[in-house]
C-alpha cells in the first residue's frame, strides 16, 4: 500500500482535502488560441534568428535585419494605441516652399482632415509634409522620418514628439505609410514621391493592401498629375500593360474639397474588408436590401471565383475586431485578380446605400 493510500485509509477526510490540494497544484491556466498563436509567432521569429547563426549570415545582413526588426517594433508600438482612428498620409516633395500653391493646398488639406477626426501622417520633412502637419496640428500629425545625410529632418510640428519614429531604412518607412493608414493622399514631387505613389498603387492593385482611397491633388495652373495621367494612358492602358479598371484605384484633383470627399465618401458605407476562411467579408456601415444586393450579382457577379455576392453576418474568427462586429456584411468568393472592379462595387454600395 502506497503513503497516499495508507493516509486515506487512517484518515478519509484528511486524504480528501490533500487530493484536493494536489489537484489545485497541477491545476494549470488555460491558454487562448490567440496567446497561443502569438507565441508561436515570437518562437517562429526566436528560431529564424538561430537559424541565421547556424547558415553563417555575414554581420553586414544582420545588422540589416536587427535594425528592420527594431524600427519595426518601435514603430508598432507608436502606432498601436492609434490603430482604431482613421489616418491619411500625405505624401510630396520636401522642397516645396511655402509661397507655393501646392503648399498652401496642403496646409488646408491637413486642417480638413484633422476637422473631420483623422490624422495626418507624413515623412516628417519638410515641404508637402511640414505643410500637412502645419494644417493638422501637433495633436492630429504622426511621423515618419528618414534619416539622411542631406536636406530631410524632422519638421517643427512633428519635431519631440511622442508620435514620430525615425527610421534607417527607407522600406520599413513605406510599409508604415501604407500598412497603418486607411488612406492616402499624394501632391506634385520628386522621385520619392512617385515611387511612393506608384508602389502604393501596385500593392493596392495586387491586393497585398486592402482597398483604401488614393487621391492625387495637385494645383490647376500646373500640369502635374494631368501629364502623368496621360503617360499612364498612353504607355501602359493603350498596351494593355494595365487593365482599364485599375484607373478606378485613384482620382485625380485640383481641389481640396473633392480631396476629402473622395476619402470621406469612400467611407461613407464601405468600412473595411477582411478575408475569413478564404471568403472576402466586407464590413458595411449600413445594409443594403435584398433587391440591391441581386443588382451587384448582375454588375459584378463576374468578380466571383464561384457562387454569389450575399449578406452575412460576423464570423467568430471575427472576434478580435469586436467594435466592428455588429456590422453588417457582405461576402464574396473573390477571385483576388478584379481589384479595379471591386473597387467600382465599392463606389456604387456607397452612393446607392448611403441613407445621405
Amino acid at each position: 500500500m502506497s503513503r497516499k493510500q495508507k493516509r486515506k485509509h487512517a484518515d478519509p477526510k484528511l486524504s480528501e482535502e490533500m487530493v484536493f490540494q494536489d489537484v489545485e497544484e497541477s491545476y494549470i491556466e488555460p491558454v487562448s488560441p490567440e496567446e497561443e498563436e502569438t507565441q508561436r509567432l515570437i518562437d517562429e521569429i526566436k528560431q529564424t534568428a538561430d537559424k541565421l547563426k547556424e547558415d553563417g549570415a555575414r554581420r553586414g545582413d544582420l545588422k540589416i535585419i536587427s535594425r528592420s526588426i527594431k524600427e519595426l517594433r518601435y514603430a508598432f508600438k507608436v502606432f498601436t494605441p492609434y490603430r482604431r482612428n482613421r489616418k491619411v498620409t500625405v505624401f510630396g516633395s520636401a522642397r516645396c516652399q511655402e509661397d507655393d500653391p501646392n503648399y498652401q493646398m496642403a496646409v488646408e488639406y491637413g486642417k480638413r482632415m484633422a476637422a473631420e477626426g483623422w490624422y495626418v501622417v507624413t515623412g516628417a520633412g519638410g515641404g508637402i509634409m511640414e505643410a500637412a502637419q502645419v494644417g493638422a496640428g501637433p495633436s492630429q500629425s504622426m511621423g515618419l522620418n528618414i534619416m539622411l545625410p542631406f536636406e530631410q529632418q524632422a519638421n517643427r510640428i512633428i519635431k519631440d514628439d511622442p508620435k514620430l519614429v525615425n527610421l534607417k531604412y527607407f522600406f520599413t518607412r513605406k510599409l508604415l505609410f501604407v500598412k497603418e493608414v486607411h488612406a492616402i493622399a499624394v501632391f506634385p514631387g520628386g522621385f520619392g514621391t512617385l515611387d511612393e505613389c506608384l508602389e502604393t498603387l501596385t500593392l493596392v492593385q495586387t491586393g497585398k493592401r486592402d482597398l483604401m482611397p488614393i487621391v492625387l491633388v495637385g494645383d490647376s495652373s500646373e500640369k502635374y498629375w494631368e501629364d502623368w495621367s496621360q503617360f499612364v494612358d498612353n504607355e501602359l492602358l493603350k498596351p494593355g500593360l494595365i487593365s482599364p479598371e485599375d484607373t478606378s484605384l485613384y482620382r485625380i484633383t485640383d481641389n481640396v474639397d473633392d480631396a476629402v470627399e473622395e476619402v470621406m465618401s469612400f467611407y461613407c458605407v464601405y468600412n473595411s474588408m477582411r478575408y475569413v476562411r478564404g471568403k472576402l467579408v466586407l464590413r458595411l456601415h449600413f445594409e443594403p436590401t435584398d433587391e440591391f444586393v441581386e443588382r451587384l450579382n448582375e454588375e459584378f457577379g463576374s468578380i466571383c471565383e464561384s457562387g454569389k455576392i450575399e449578406k452575412t453576418t460576423a464570423h467568430h474568427l471575427e472576434a478580435d475586431d469586436e467594435h466592428l462586429f455588429e456590422l453588417p456584411r457582405l461576402s464574396l468568393q473573390f477571385n483576388r485578380r478584379d481589384i479595379g472592379r471591386l473597387r467600382q462595387m465599392i463606389d456604387l454600395i456607397n452612393e446607392e446605400v448611403c441613407p445621405c
